[in-house]
């Protein structure tokens, strides 16, 4: 991907953990490497079509002025954060925050953080069969959307299917939505489980009837396998109800594991 490069932009601002430090100020410089694409700007010389570096660099030296941190780990999380949420197409950024008079009691140039933030694409899978199943189903919708780091950019019709593993229950309505992220797999997973508690998920019977249910399906190209967390899902490839929704929005999407595509994955099933 291409890249736009602001080198060594100074700031004073207010920022340490020393209360002399946020009281009198001191030096920042900040380097950030914006990952875009400027195929566009560079065929027609519109600035638009293109990241405005000067803005950019204005929105960093406004934002480290107007916010006091303690720690540069803190500066440059909050700071990559911001950017990413409001620069249109900016897809990843690397950040390095330096500090050349940090108060050590010793000789050195500068010491520094330096991190790489991006968007993030999910995929998730939505199922209800208790009480008012299209109402728990969009309020999911919503709720993710209006997430803090989260923007909904698909979202596949709603299927009636019989329920799966424990038969003796009520029919559920399934769908699947593209999330783009700021969010680690873990913070996504732990905001899906705060949405499922809102609308009174309750984890008595594996399998069982529930308000909501949320499970993120693939996360990115990622392929991750913890004692208590899995991606992609573990049983993505034998659920109808997953894979049909999901194929309405991302047919062409490659399981990791396997590379086969949702609609391969489909075609097997039927």
């Amino acid at each position: 991907m291409d890249k736009i490069k602001i080198q060594n932009l100074e700031v004073f601002a207010n920022h340490g953990v020393f209360p002399e430090e946020n009281v009198l100020g001191q030096k920042f410089i900040v380097s950030a490497a914006l990952y875009t694409d400027t195929r566009a700007a560079g065929k027609t010389d519109n600035l638009t079509a293109s990241i405005h570096y000067g803005e950019v660099s204005q929105f960093i030296d406004h934002f480290l002025k107007e916010h006091t941190y303690k720690l540069l780990e803190r500066i440059a999380e909050s700071l990559a954060e911001a950017l990413l949420l409001q620069t249109s197409g900016l897809e990843k950024i690397q950040l390095e925050i330096k500090k050349p008079w940090a108060p050590v009691g010793l000789p050195l140039e500068t010491v520094s953080v330096e991190i790489e933030r991006g968007w993030h694409t999910a995929y998730i899978a939505l199922g209800s069969n208790m009480g008012d199943k299209e109402q728990y189903l969009n309020q999911a919708v919503k709720s993710l959307n209006e997430a803090s780091c989260c923007k909904v950019a698909k979202v596949s019709s709603f299927l009636v299917t019989p329920p799966y593993g424990v038969t003796d229950q009520d029919d559920f309505l399934n769908a699947c939505l593209e999330l783009r992220t700021l969010l680690t797999p873990r913070e996504l997973l732990d905001e899906l489980h705060r949405i499922e508690k809102e609308a009174g998920r309750e984890r008595i019977i594996h399998w069982g009837p529930r308000t909501l249910d949320l499970d993120i399906i693939f996360y990115d190209d990622l392929i991750l396998h913890e004692e208590d967390f899995c991606i992609p899902h573990v049983e993505v490839q034998k659920r109808d109800f997953v894979l049909k929704p999901l194929h309405e929005i991302a047919p062409y999407k490659h399981h990791p594991c396997s590379h086969k595509t949702v609609r391969e994955m489909l075609e097997e099933l039927v």
